[in-house]
């Protein structure tokens, strides 16, 4: 068998690439007015830590360019849903944190996503998810590690 004609290989990417399609479907459209899954993404991660970022970090954490965060971090600050300030030692580079406005945006939007999460995982079945998790969490690290 060549690595063209691996069928487990090929069902396995497929549906992850479905699942992926369908899932940031569902979550775009139930999302509040304006708001980008990548917005969210965004404001979840910074929330989620609770320390500043640099754009640079942002953008190997979601795997984009710098030009793509730049672009969503230039929304999330027209927006008033991050704060965006220089560098005190570097001025060359900036540090990006959420605000208390981007706190309840991501607030409003994990409420709004969060039905569509829990449904979806009480239909598989808990176990069943639990038991995915660890084989999809390593693929996600070989995949890393390769990129």
């Amino acid at each position: 068998m060549t690595s063209t004609d691996d069928p487990l290989a090929v069902a396995l990417f497929s549906e992850m690439f479905m699942a992926d399609q369908l899932a940031r479907n569902r979550l775009s459209r139930a999302l509040p007015k304006g708001m980008e899954l990548s917005h969210f993404s965004v404001l979840n991660q910074l929330a989620r830590t609770g320390d500043e970022k640099t754009p640079a970090q942002l953008a190997r954490i979601f795997h984009v360019t710098r030009g793509a965060m730049t672009n969503t971090l230039g929304k999330l600050e027209w927006a008033g849903h991050v704060h965006i300030r220089p560098d005190w030692d570097d001025a060359r580079r900036k540090f990006v944190s959420i605000s208390p406005s981007g706190r309840k945006a991501r607030d409003a939007a994990l409420e709004a996503i969060a039905p569509i999460l829990t449904a979806t995982v009480a239909e598989i079945g808990a176990d069943r998810v639990r038991a995915a998790l660890p084989v999809i969490r390593e693929m996600r690290v070989r995949l890393e590690e390769d990129g």
